[in-house]
Protein backbone atom coordinates (compact mmCIF):
# COMPACT_ATOMS: atom_id res chain seq x y z
CA UNK A 1 0.00 0.00 0.00
CA UNK A 2 1.31 3.44 -1.29
CA UNK A 3 1.68 5.99 1.90
CA UNK A 4 0.23 9.32 1.39
CA UNK A 5 1.99 12.35 1.29
CA UNK A 6 1.32 16.19 0.95
CA UNK A 7 2.85 18.04 -2.37
CA UNK A 8 5.16 20.62 -0.61
CA UNK A 9 7.85 22.99 -2.19
CA UNK A 10 11.19 21.97 -1.55
CA UNK A 11 13.60 24.28 0.73
CA UNK A 12 17.03 23.16 1.03
CA UNK A 13 18.97 23.72 4.33
CA UNK A 14 22.22 23.08 3.93
CA UNK A 15 22.77 19.82 2.36
CA UNK A 16 19.39 18.89 4.09
CA UNK A 17 16.44 19.05 1.84
CA UNK A 18 12.61 19.68 3.37
CA UNK A 19 10.21 18.88 1.48
CA UNK A 20 9.48 18.27 -2.14
CA UNK A 21 9.28 14.38 -1.58
CA UNK A 22 12.71 14.36 0.84
CA UNK A 23 12.70 12.16 3.11
CA UNK A 24 11.59 13.61 6.74
CA UNK A 25 14.22 15.09 8.42
CA UNK A 26 14.98 15.28 12.53
CA UNK A 27 16.03 17.96 14.30
CA UNK A 28 16.67 18.73 17.72
CA UNK A 29 17.93 21.90 20.08
CA UNK A 30 20.77 22.67 21.83
CA UNK A 31 20.29 23.31 25.81
CA UNK A 32 24.13 24.59 26.55
CA UNK A 33 24.93 28.39 25.64
CA UNK A 34 26.01 29.09 22.37
CA UNK A 35 28.49 31.67 23.32
CA UNK A 36 30.28 28.60 24.67
CA UNK A 37 31.49 27.64 21.25
CA UNK A 38 33.55 24.18 22.48
CA UNK A 39 30.86 22.88 24.41
CA UNK A 40 28.09 24.02 22.01
CA UNK A 41 29.64 22.26 19.24
CA UNK A 42 30.50 19.23 20.87
CA UNK A 43 26.59 19.20 22.16
CA UNK A 44 25.89 19.78 18.69
CA UNK A 45 28.00 17.01 17.63
CA UNK A 46 26.56 14.72 19.93
CA UNK A 47 22.47 15.40 18.66
CA UNK A 48 24.52 14.57 15.08
CA UNK A 49 25.59 11.30 16.39
CA UNK A 50 22.53 10.43 17.91
CA UNK A 51 20.82 10.95 14.03
CA UNK A 52 19.78 14.82 14.12
CA UNK A 53 20.11 16.07 10.45
CA UNK A 54 18.86 19.53 11.15
CA UNK A 55 20.15 21.37 15.26
CA UNK A 56 18.72 24.91 16.48
CA UNK A 57 20.81 26.93 18.68
CA UNK A 58 19.30 29.44 20.82
CA UNK A 59 20.86 33.41 20.16
CA UNK A 60 19.45 35.31 22.96
CA UNK A 61 22.36 37.77 23.83
CA UNK A 62 24.86 39.47 21.85
CA UNK A 63 27.33 37.17 22.69
CA UNK A 64 25.42 34.73 21.20
CA UNK A 65 25.15 36.04 18.10
CA UNK A 66 28.53 37.13 17.29
CA UNK A 67 29.38 33.67 18.45
CA UNK A 68 27.46 32.18 15.18
CA UNK A 69 29.80 31.81 12.60
CA UNK A 70 32.42 29.70 14.68
CA UNK A 71 29.59 27.73 15.56
CA UNK A 72 28.15 27.05 12.17
CA UNK A 73 31.72 26.26 10.95
CA UNK A 74 32.56 23.66 13.28
CA UNK A 75 28.95 21.85 12.93
CA UNK A 76 28.52 18.60 11.75
CA UNK A 77 24.76 19.60 10.51
CA UNK A 78 23.45 22.69 9.34
CA UNK A 79 22.83 25.15 12.27
CA UNK A 80 19.44 26.95 12.68
CA UNK A 81 19.87 30.53 14.41
CA UNK A 82 16.65 30.99 16.72
CA UNK A 83 15.61 34.24 16.98
CA UNK A 84 13.27 36.12 19.20
CA UNK A 85 12.81 40.16 19.49
CA UNK A 86 15.94 41.43 17.87
CA UNK A 87 15.60 41.67 14.27
CA UNK A 88 19.33 42.83 13.89
CA UNK A 89 20.25 38.90 15.63
CA UNK A 90 18.44 37.45 12.73
CA UNK A 91 20.81 40.19 10.45
CA UNK A 92 24.06 38.65 12.25
CA UNK A 93 23.00 35.55 11.87
CA UNK A 94 22.61 35.78 8.01
CA UNK A 95 25.62 37.15 7.59
CA UNK A 96 27.68 34.51 10.13
CA UNK A 97 26.84 31.82 7.31
CA UNK A 98 24.12 29.82 9.37
CA UNK A 99 21.85 27.60 7.62
CA UNK A 100 18.27 28.83 8.23
CA UNK A 101 16.70 31.34 10.42
CA UNK A 102 13.59 30.66 12.72
CA UNK A 103 11.47 34.08 13.46
CA UNK A 104 8.86 34.36 16.12
CA UNK A 105 6.20 36.33 14.03
CA UNK A 106 4.51 37.39 17.95
CA UNK A 107 7.82 39.32 18.69
CA UNK A 108 9.95 39.95 16.08
CA UNK A 109 8.80 43.40 16.52
CA UNK A 110 7.94 46.34 13.65
CA UNK A 111 6.82 45.13 9.88
CA UNK A 112 9.95 47.44 8.29
CA UNK A 113 12.23 45.28 10.71
CA UNK A 114 10.52 41.84 9.42
CA UNK A 115 11.00 43.47 4.97
CA UNK A 116 15.00 43.95 6.39
CA UNK A 117 15.31 40.64 7.27
CA UNK A 118 13.69 38.92 4.51
CA UNK A 119 15.97 40.81 1.76
CA UNK A 120 19.19 39.83 3.94
CA UNK A 121 17.59 36.50 3.20
CA UNK A 122 16.76 36.67 0.08
CA UNK A 123 20.02 37.95 -1.22
CA UNK A 124 22.28 35.29 0.81
CA UNK A 125 19.56 32.78 -0.19
CA UNK A 126 18.73 31.89 3.29
CA UNK A 127 15.77 29.90 4.10
CA UNK A 128 13.28 30.98 6.84
CA UNK A 129 11.41 29.25 9.38
CA UNK A 130 8.00 31.50 10.06
CA UNK A 131 7.62 29.64 13.93
CA UNK A 132 3.80 30.43 15.08
CA UNK A 133 3.68 29.38 19.02
CA UNK A 134 0.35 29.34 20.89
CA UNK A 135 2.73 30.87 23.66
CA UNK A 136 3.32 34.16 21.73
CA UNK A 137 0.97 35.12 19.22
CA UNK A 138 0.10 38.89 18.27
CA UNK A 139 -1.87 40.45 20.78
CA UNK A 140 -4.63 41.90 18.12
CA UNK A 141 -5.30 38.69 17.08
CA UNK A 142 -5.09 36.94 20.52
CA UNK A 143 -8.00 39.72 21.32
CA UNK A 144 -9.99 38.23 18.10
CA UNK A 145 -9.97 34.80 19.26
CA UNK A 146 -9.68 35.20 22.55
CA UNK A 147 -7.65 31.74 23.02
CA UNK A 148 -5.09 30.34 20.61
CA UNK A 149 -7.28 28.42 18.99
CA UNK A 150 -6.27 26.56 15.69
CA UNK A 151 -8.04 29.40 13.42
CA UNK A 152 -5.64 32.28 15.17
CA UNK A 153 -2.35 30.35 14.98
CA UNK A 154 -3.13 29.27 11.14
CA UNK A 155 -3.97 33.39 11.17
CA UNK A 156 -0.95 34.23 12.35
CA UNK A 157 0.97 32.19 10.02
CA UNK A 158 0.11 33.47 6.89
CA UNK A 159 -0.34 37.02 7.68
CA UNK A 160 3.58 37.08 7.70
CA UNK A 161 3.78 34.42 4.56
CA UNK A 162 1.92 37.62 2.75
CA UNK A 163 4.73 39.52 3.92
CA UNK A 164 7.34 37.80 2.94
CA UNK A 165 5.66 37.10 -0.66
CA UNK A 166 4.91 40.56 -1.23
CA UNK A 167 9.04 41.16 -1.15
CA UNK A 168 9.56 37.70 -3.12
CA UNK A 169 10.71 35.62 -0.76
CA UNK A 170 8.90 32.29 -0.79
CA UNK A 171 11.87 30.34 0.58
CA UNK A 172 9.94 29.60 3.65
CA UNK A 173 9.13 26.68 5.77
CA UNK A 174 5.98 27.60 8.51
CA UNK A 175 5.39 25.75 11.80
CA UNK A 176 2.12 26.07 14.51
CA UNK A 177 3.03 24.38 17.58
CA UNK A 178 1.02 24.08 20.33
CA UNK A 179 0.81 22.59 23.70
CA UNK A 180 -2.69 21.26 23.29
CA UNK A 181 -1.91 18.35 21.00
CA UNK A 182 -5.77 18.05 19.44
CA UNK A 183 -5.51 22.29 18.55
CA UNK A 184 -1.71 21.55 17.51
CA UNK A 185 -3.21 18.87 14.86
CA UNK A 186 -6.23 20.80 13.43
CA UNK A 187 -3.51 24.06 13.56
CA UNK A 188 -1.61 22.08 11.33
CA UNK A 189 -4.07 20.67 9.31
CA UNK A 190 -5.82 23.70 8.27
CA UNK A 191 -1.68 24.63 6.88
CA UNK A 192 -2.05 21.77 5.06
CA UNK A 193 -5.20 22.46 2.94
CA UNK A 194 -4.22 26.11 2.25
CA UNK A 195 -0.44 26.44 1.67
CA UNK A 196 1.89 24.25 0.12
CA UNK A 197 4.95 25.41 1.83
CA UNK A 198 6.90 22.67 3.64
CA UNK A 199 5.74 22.12 7.21
CA UNK A 200 7.98 21.37 10.40
CA UNK A 201 6.07 19.47 13.09
CA UNK A 202 6.45 19.69 16.63
CA UNK A 203 4.10 19.80 20.05
CA UNK A 204 5.43 22.58 21.85
CA UNK A 205 5.93 22.80 25.93
CA UNK A 206 5.15 18.76 25.38
CA UNK A 207 6.80 18.30 28.92
CA UNK A 208 8.95 15.48 30.81
CA UNK A 209 10.61 12.11 28.71
CA UNK A 210 7.12 9.98 29.27
CA UNK A 211 4.55 12.49 28.93
CA UNK A 212 6.37 14.48 26.23
CA UNK A 213 6.84 11.43 24.44
CA UNK A 214 3.60 10.39 24.50
CA UNK A 215 2.38 13.83 23.30
CA UNK A 216 4.71 13.78 20.76
CA UNK A 217 3.93 10.78 19.13
CA UNK A 218 0.38 11.16 18.52
CA UNK A 219 0.57 15.22 17.62
CA UNK A 220 3.87 14.04 15.56
CA UNK A 221 2.38 10.70 14.30
CA UNK A 222 -1.50 11.80 13.48
CA UNK A 223 0.31 13.96 11.15
CA UNK A 224 2.71 11.56 9.31
CA UNK A 225 0.30 8.92 9.31
CA UNK A 226 -1.83 11.70 6.87
CA UNK A 227 0.91 12.51 4.90
CA UNK A 228 1.31 16.03 6.44
CA UNK A 229 4.41 16.94 8.23
CA UNK A 230 8.25 17.24 6.35
CA UNK A 231 10.08 17.76 9.26
CA UNK A 232 10.03 17.26 12.96
CA UNK A 233 11.42 18.03 16.35
CA UNK A 234 10.12 16.39 19.54
CA UNK A 235 10.64 19.05 22.46
CA UNK A 236 10.86 17.09 25.71
CA UNK A 237 11.93 18.98 29.29
CA UNK A 238 15.02 16.25 28.83
CA UNK A 239 18.65 15.60 27.36
CA UNK A 240 18.12 16.34 23.88
CA UNK A 241 19.54 12.84 22.55
CA UNK A 242 15.73 12.06 23.73
CA UNK A 243 14.68 14.23 21.38
CA UNK A 244 16.51 12.75 18.45
CA UNK A 245 15.78 8.84 19.30
CA UNK A 246 11.68 9.56 19.88
CA UNK A 247 11.97 11.23 16.86
CA UNK A 248 12.91 8.37 14.94
CA UNK A 249 11.11 6.20 16.75
CA UNK A 250 8.03 7.89 16.01
CA UNK A 251 9.47 7.73 12.16
CA UNK A 252 10.22 3.88 11.98
CA UNK A 253 6.94 2.90 14.29
CA UNK A 254 5.15 4.94 10.77
CA UNK A 255 7.75 2.85 8.19
CA UNK A 256 8.73 6.36 7.09
CA UNK A 257 12.77 7.97 7.55
CA UNK A 258 16.64 6.42 7.63
CA UNK A 259 16.36 2.28 7.08
CA UNK A 260 16.69 0.10 10.71
CA UNK A 261 15.71 -2.56 12.97
CA UNK A 262 12.13 -2.31 14.11
CA UNK A 263 11.31 -4.23 17.10
CA UNK A 264 7.90 -5.70 18.04
CA UNK A 265 7.24 -7.63 21.01
CA UNK A 266 4.12 -8.74 22.71
CA UNK A 267 1.94 -7.80 25.45
CA UNK A 268 3.16 -9.52 28.78
CA UNK A 269 0.45 -11.96 29.98
CA UNK A 270 0.36 -15.14 31.96
CA UNK A 271 1.10 -17.56 28.66
CA UNK A 272 4.52 -16.32 29.19
CA UNK A 273 7.43 -19.47 28.15
CA UNK A 274 10.13 -17.03 28.83
CA UNK A 275 11.51 -14.12 30.34
CA UNK A 276 10.60 -12.09 27.24
CA UNK A 277 10.83 -8.67 29.48
CA UNK A 278 14.41 -8.64 29.85
CA UNK A 279 15.23 -10.42 26.27
CA UNK A 280 13.41 -7.56 24.53
CA UNK A 281 15.20 -4.82 26.74
CA UNK A 282 18.36 -6.07 25.99
CA UNK A 283 17.72 -6.59 22.09
CA UNK A 284 16.34 -3.53 21.94
CA UNK A 285 19.64 -1.93 23.35
CA UNK A 286 22.29 -3.70 21.27
CA UNK A 287 20.03 -2.93 18.35
CA UNK A 288 20.65 0.70 19.39
CA UNK A 289 23.94 0.16 20.11
CA UNK A 290 24.98 -1.62 16.66
CA UNK A 291 23.25 1.49 14.66
CA UNK A 292 21.65 -1.47 12.05
CA UNK A 293 21.23 0.08 8.36
CA UNK A 294 19.32 -2.87 7.62
CA UNK A 295 15.92 -2.20 7.27
CA UNK A 296 14.14 -5.29 9.08
CA UNK A 297 10.86 -5.92 11.34
CA UNK A 298 11.95 -7.94 14.15
CA UNK A 299 9.34 -10.21 16.17
CA UNK A 300 9.90 -11.07 19.44
CA UNK A 301 7.06 -13.49 21.22
CA UNK A 302 6.17 -14.98 24.19
CA UNK A 303 4.17 -17.89 23.49
CA UNK A 304 2.22 -20.37 21.12
CA UNK A 305 -1.38 -17.77 20.67
CA UNK A 306 0.35 -14.98 18.57
CA UNK A 307 3.91 -16.14 18.26
CA UNK A 308 4.55 -18.51 15.55
CA UNK A 309 1.97 -16.21 13.37
CA UNK A 310 3.78 -12.56 14.28
CA UNK A 311 6.64 -14.12 14.41
CA UNK A 312 6.55 -15.79 10.43
CA UNK A 313 5.04 -12.84 9.45
CA UNK A 314 8.23 -10.25 10.42
CA UNK A 315 11.30 -10.17 8.48
CA UNK A 316 13.23 -12.37 11.68
CA UNK A 317 11.11 -13.65 14.23
CA UNK A 318 11.69 -15.49 17.99
CA UNK A 319 8.82 -17.42 19.32
CA UNK A 320 9.91 -18.64 22.91
CA UNK A 321 8.95 -22.07 23.81
CA UNK A 322 10.00 -24.18 26.99
CA UNK A 323 13.54 -22.97 27.91
CA UNK A 324 14.36 -22.60 23.69
CA UNK A 325 12.94 -20.50 20.31
CA UNK A 326 12.52 -21.02 17.29
CA UNK A 327 14.19 -18.48 15.21
CA UNK A 328 12.06 -17.81 11.72
CA UNK A 329 13.34 -16.18 8.25
CA UNK A 330 10.66 -14.89 6.39
CA UNK A 331 8.11 -17.51 8.00
CA UNK A 332 10.51 -20.47 7.67
CA UNK A 333 12.37 -21.93 10.80
CA UNK A 334 15.78 -21.62 10.20
CA UNK A 335 17.31 -22.08 13.93
CA UNK A 336 16.14 -23.56 17.12
CA UNK A 337 18.37 -22.13 20.32
CA UNK A 338 18.48 -22.25 23.98
CA UNK A 339 16.42 -19.17 26.20
CA UNK A 340 19.71 -17.91 27.06
CA UNK A 341 21.53 -17.10 23.47
CA UNK A 342 18.32 -15.94 21.99
CA UNK A 343 19.67 -12.45 22.31
CA UNK A 344 23.45 -13.34 20.53
CA UNK A 345 21.16 -15.30 17.94
CA UNK A 346 19.56 -12.69 17.14
CA UNK A 347 21.98 -10.44 16.79
CA UNK A 348 24.04 -13.26 14.84
CA UNK A 349 21.03 -12.82 12.38
CA UNK A 350 20.89 -9.68 12.31
CA UNK A 351 24.18 -8.85 11.08
CA UNK A 352 24.67 -11.84 8.54
CA UNK A 353 21.34 -10.58 7.10
CA UNK A 354 23.05 -9.43 3.32
CA UNK A 355 25.11 -12.26 3.62
CA UNK A 356 22.40 -15.11 3.41
CA UNK A 357 21.90 -16.95 -0.10
CA UNK A 358 18.40 -17.19 0.16
CA UNK A 359 17.58 -14.58 -1.72
CA UNK A 360 19.14 -16.16 -4.64
CA UNK A 361 17.40 -19.06 -4.33
CA UNK A 362 14.02 -17.52 -4.79
CA UNK A 363 14.63 -16.79 -8.26
CA UNK A 364 14.04 -20.17 -10.67
CA UNK A 365 15.32 -19.93 -13.81
CA UNK A 366 13.05 -18.87 -17.22
CA UNK A 367 9.67 -17.16 -16.85
CA UNK A 368 10.63 -14.36 -19.41
CA UNK A 369 8.99 -16.11 -21.97
CA UNK A 370 5.91 -16.38 -21.04
CA UNK A 371 3.84 -13.57 -21.47
CA UNK A 372 4.28 -14.79 -25.55
CA UNK A 373 1.35 -16.63 -24.96
CA UNK A 374 -0.42 -14.12 -22.45
CA UNK A 375 -0.34 -16.75 -19.96
CA UNK A 376 0.07 -15.87 -16.09
CA UNK A 377 1.87 -18.85 -15.51
CA UNK A 378 3.30 -21.76 -17.39
CA UNK A 379 1.30 -25.13 -16.00
CA UNK A 380 3.50 -28.28 -14.47
CA UNK A 381 4.62 -30.43 -17.26
CA UNK A 382 3.58 -28.14 -20.04
CA UNK A 383 5.63 -28.13 -23.87
CA UNK A 384 6.74 -24.58 -24.53
CA UNK A 385 6.72 -25.32 -28.10
CA UNK A 386 2.82 -25.98 -27.90
CA UNK A 387 0.76 -23.71 -25.61
CA UNK A 388 -2.69 -24.88 -24.87
CA UNK A 389 -4.67 -22.02 -25.86
CA UNK A 390 -3.77 -20.20 -29.04
CA UNK A 391 -5.58 -22.31 -31.15
CA UNK A 392 -8.39 -21.90 -29.67
CA UNK A 393 -7.91 -18.13 -29.68
CA UNK A 394 -8.73 -17.55 -33.55
CA UNK A 395 -12.43 -19.08 -34.30
CA UNK A 396 -14.73 -16.33 -34.87
CA UNK A 397 -17.90 -15.64 -32.57
CA UNK A 398 -19.74 -18.60 -33.16
CA UNK A 399 -17.00 -20.85 -31.85
CA UNK A 400 -16.43 -18.49 -28.31
CA UNK A 401 -19.86 -19.33 -27.66
CA UNK A 402 -19.69 -22.30 -27.90
CA UNK A 403 -16.77 -22.45 -25.04
CA UNK A 404 -14.79 -25.47 -26.39
CA UNK A 405 -11.45 -25.74 -24.91
CA UNK A 406 -9.85 -28.04 -27.13
CA UNK A 407 -10.32 -30.26 -29.69
CA UNK A 408 -10.84 -34.23 -29.17
CA UNK A 409 -8.36 -36.50 -29.80
CA UNK A 410 -8.84 -37.93 -33.28
CA UNK A 411 -11.33 -34.61 -34.48
CA UNK A 412 -10.59 -33.42 -38.31
CA UNK A 413 -9.94 -29.57 -38.60
CA UNK A 414 -12.86 -29.26 -40.94
CA UNK A 415 -15.45 -30.39 -39.32
CA UNK A 416 -14.72 -28.83 -35.87
CA UNK A 417 -14.70 -25.54 -37.88
CA UNK A 418 -17.76 -25.67 -39.59
CA UNK A 419 -20.67 -23.37 -38.54
CA UNK A 420 -22.71 -23.79 -36.25
CA UNK A 421 -25.87 -23.77 -38.45
CA UNK A 422 -25.01 -26.83 -39.59
CA UNK A 423 -25.63 -28.76 -35.80
CA UNK A 424 -29.43 -28.53 -36.38
CA UNK A 425 -28.83 -31.98 -38.71
CA UNK A 426 -27.53 -33.89 -35.48
CA UNK A 427 -29.33 -32.04 -33.06
CA UNK A 428 -32.83 -33.55 -35.05
CA UNK A 429 -35.25 -35.96 -33.44
CA UNK A 430 -34.02 -39.42 -33.86
CA UNK A 431 -36.36 -41.37 -36.43
CA UNK A 432 -37.35 -44.80 -35.83
CA UNK A 433 -35.33 -47.53 -37.45
CA UNK A 434 -36.66 -48.11 -41.34
CA UNK A 435 -39.43 -45.94 -40.28
CA UNK A 436 -40.32 -43.61 -44.29
CA UNK A 437 -40.55 -40.32 -44.02
CA UNK A 438 -43.58 -39.89 -45.72
CA UNK A 439 -45.14 -42.24 -43.51
CA UNK A 440 -43.88 -41.17 -40.33
CA UNK A 441 -43.66 -37.67 -40.21
CA UNK A 442 -41.67 -36.42 -37.75
CA UNK A 443 -43.68 -36.01 -34.10
CA UNK A 444 -41.93 -32.49 -33.43
CA UNK A 445 -43.89 -31.02 -36.78
CA UNK A 446 -47.35 -31.91 -35.16
CA UNK A 447 -47.16 -29.69 -31.82
CA UNK A 448 -46.99 -26.17 -32.81
CA UNK A 449 -51.10 -26.36 -33.58
CA UNK A 450 -52.15 -30.05 -32.91
CA UNK A 451 -51.94 -30.68 -37.15
CA UNK A 452 -49.34 -33.09 -38.13
CA UNK A 453 -46.68 -32.07 -40.83
CA UNK A 454 -47.18 -32.27 -44.40
CA UNK A 455 -45.23 -34.49 -45.96
CA UNK A 456 -42.33 -33.38 -48.30
CA UNK A 457 -43.64 -32.59 -51.74
CA UNK A 458 -47.09 -32.64 -51.33
CA UNK A 459 -48.93 -29.64 -52.99
CA UNK A 460 -51.29 -27.35 -50.66
CA UNK A 461 -54.69 -27.71 -52.84
CA UNK A 462 -54.45 -31.53 -52.37
CA UNK A 463 -54.74 -32.15 -48.90
CA UNK A 464 -57.87 -32.38 -47.65
CA UNK A 465 -59.35 -30.62 -44.44
CA UNK A 466 -59.08 -33.26 -42.16
CA UNK A 467 -55.49 -35.10 -42.24
CA UNK A 468 -57.04 -38.29 -40.00
CA UNK A 469 -56.10 -40.36 -43.14
CA UNK A 470 -52.33 -39.28 -42.71
CA UNK A 471 -52.39 -39.82 -38.79
CA UNK A 472 -53.66 -43.25 -38.90
CA UNK A 473 -56.97 -42.18 -37.09
CA UNK A 474 -58.69 -45.43 -35.26
CA UNK A 475 -61.62 -47.45 -36.48
CA UNK A 476 -64.82 -46.23 -35.35
CA UNK A 477 -64.14 -42.82 -34.96
CA UNK A 478 -66.34 -40.01 -36.14
CA UNK A 479 -65.48 -38.34 -39.71
CA UNK A 480 -65.54 -34.48 -38.54
CA UNK A 481 -66.64 -32.13 -36.18
CA UNK A 482 -67.61 -28.95 -37.31
CA UNK A 483 -65.61 -27.12 -33.90
CA UNK A 484 -62.70 -28.55 -34.07
CA UNK A 485 -60.13 -31.13 -35.53
CA UNK A 486 -58.96 -33.79 -33.26
CA UNK A 487 -56.23 -36.56 -33.39
CA UNK A 488 -57.09 -39.19 -31.59
CA UNK A 489 -53.10 -41.34 -30.74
Amino acid sequence: MERPRRISRAVHVGPVQIGGGAPISVQSMTTGKTHDVEKCVAEITRLAEAGADVVRIAVPRPEDADALAEVADGSPVPVVADIHFNYKYALKAIESGVAKVRINPGNIGKAEWEREVLLAAKEKGVPIRIGVNSGSLEKDILDKYGYPQPEALFESAMRHVEVCERVGFEDLVISVKHSDVFFMIQSYRLLAERTDYPLHLGVTESGSLESGTIKSSIGIGSLLADGIGDTIRVSLSADSIHEVKVGHRILKSLRLGRPGVNIIACPTCGRLAGDLISIVEEVEAAVEKANFEKDLNVALMGCAVNGPGEAAGADLGVSLGRGRAHLFKHGEIIRTVPEDTIVEAVLETIAAWDDDPEPEEEAPAPAAEEPKHGMAAKLPGSKPKKPPTPKNETPGPAAQKARVPTRPPGAKPKKAAKPAAEKPKRSAPARPPGAKPKKAPAPAGAKPNGVPARPPGLKPKKVPAPVAKKAKKPAGSKPARPARLEVET
